[in-house]
């Protein structure tokens, strides 16, 4: 299965340390990425500043579970025990 498009869990719940165009700093576990639009779809996606760890991140369904509620609290966790 590819990358649920809508989902944007993985643009939500895990701290990115990559800056991101319109963040600097990157990003905070829980915060939503200024770069996901209001159909939770990367505005960067193709675009070649788009931060090399989010280019990397492939769907896994271990990791994005069945729907983007299951994502949001397993990306949330594992984030937790690695944070």
């Amino acid at each position: 299965m590819s990358c649920r498009a809508g989902c944007g869990a993985c643009c939500i719940a895990p701290s990115i340390s990559s800056p991101i165009p319109g963040m600097p700093d990157g990003k905070p576990a829980g915060v939503r990425c200024i770069q996901l639009d209001d159909d939770n779809l990367c505005r960067l996606f193709s675009d070649p500043r788009r931060p090399a760890v989010c280019h990397a991140f492939e769907y896994d369904r271990a990791v994005c579970g069945d729907a983007r509620e299951q994502a949001l609290v397993i990306l949330q966790e594992l984030e937790h025990q690695t944070g």
